[in-house]
């Protein structure tokens, strides 16, 4: 008795080619599996090694599994360009999960005007949560800003990662964004950053370290169109081989009644840097130097501008540009009522001190 169906899924190997796997479920089995792509692969008998691998395999295997078997089947000499047998898993677990891929959605662009660091936090929840929520498309959000900050992570300890005589000093404001990681040091006109508000169905079927990879992948080649060659660094690192240049960090946020819901994913990039100033007011700053035996930031965080020798403005709208060929998006604004929301989310939530030191 036939128990399932045929099922699609597609990867982009990141900094590789997309994989595409069509695959029948029988009885909780995989049969039939047809892979194909614009990848590279010798010899011709290898493809046949790789779907060979596939049937047969429980439906419940996981990436690593299948990259297993197919890395037991490839014929001794065989070369993969732009494919990885991992690559192929995760392509076939996300055609199991009814993953979308990117081109299913109509993207929307936000790009305002500076706006205070708490509001910036604020509207990343707001926003995230109306996409989970199904009342806003997939969102790319620029945000400029309109006073530096330090935004440390949702589980850092403020006095460990702070120096307040140091923030004061200069005039640093300090808030707690809602995902993890490390901190953020920000100044107007020397930082890019960027949110993604994606439904959660978008990384289905990927590890949560995949899910970086996966949501990084355009910027890689933005930057590439720059002359910049970079790559993604797990955990969740965009790096040179001139130095890291951004960070990202990611939060869950379930859908109403506990459905699916949407993913945060948001990233900050260096497009110039004080470093002597980052280490005043950053402690974690001065430690990552000292274990790194660096006596400047300089050395570890290389900016944008030196790199592309284009002012930051033009290095925003060739990203933008870069993701409207690639996927397409419409421009779009805070609405009256998200933004509202997000105001007494600001005023409620990222500027009182029970959050702002949550963790002491």
């Amino acid at each position: 008795m036939r128990k399932g169906g045929a099922v699609h899924g597609e990867y982009k190997v990141p900094g590789g080619k997309l994989v595409v796997v069509d695959v029948d479920v029988e009885d909780g089995v995989l049969r039939r599996a047809r892979v194909a792509g614009d990848f590279f692969l010798e010899p011709d008998e290898a493809l046949d090694a790789v779907n060979g691998a596939l049937d047969g395999a429980p439906a419940d295997t996981d990436a690593a599994g299948l990259a297993a078997r197919i890395d037991a089947a490839l014929p001794a000499g065989t070369v993969m360009y732009g494919l990885t047998p991992e690559g192929v898993g995760i392509a076939v677990r996300r055609a199991l999960a009814h993953a979308t891929d990117w081109t299913d959605y109509d993207w929307q662009l936000i790009h305002e005007g500076p706006q205070p660091p708490a509001l910036h936090m604020a509207l990343d929840e707001v926003l995230t949560a109306e996409v989970a929520a199904g009342r806003r498309p997939p969102t790319l959000r620029v945000w400029e800003w309109g006073a530096p900050a330090v935004i440390i992570g949702s589980f850092q300890s403020l006095r460990n990662e702070v120096d307040p005589e140091g923030a004061r000093r200069h005039g640093i404001e300090v808030v707690r964004r809602i995902s993890g990681g490390g901190a953020m040091f920000v100044e107007p006109g020397n930082t890019i950053t960027y949110s993604l508000s994606v439904p959660e169905a978008l990384v289905q079927g990927l590890s949560f370290q995949d899910s970086y990879a996966y949501l990084d992948d355009w910027v890689l080649g933005a930057l590439g169109e720059m002359g910049i060659r970079a790559w993604y660094q797990p955990l969740n690192d965009i790096a040179t081989d001139q130095g890291k240049i951004a960070g990202a960090a990611q939060k869950r946020i379930v859908g109403p009644d506990g459905g699916p819901g949407a993913v945060l994913h948001h990233v900050t990039m260096a497009y110039d840097i004080d470093a002597d100033k980052m280490l005043d007011v950053l402690r974690i700053g001065r430690e990552k130097m000292s274990d790194k035996g660096t006596r400047s930031a300089k050395k570890r965080v290389d900016p944008l501008r030196r790199q592309t020798g284009l002012p930051r403005e033009a290095v925003i709208d060739r990203m933008i540009d870069s993701f409207r060929s690639r996927y397409g998006l419409a421009d779009g604004k805070v609405t009256d009522g998200e933004l509202a929301l997000a105001e007494e989310r600001a005023r409620t939530k990222f500027t009182v001190p029970e959050w702002t030191a949550r963790v002491p």
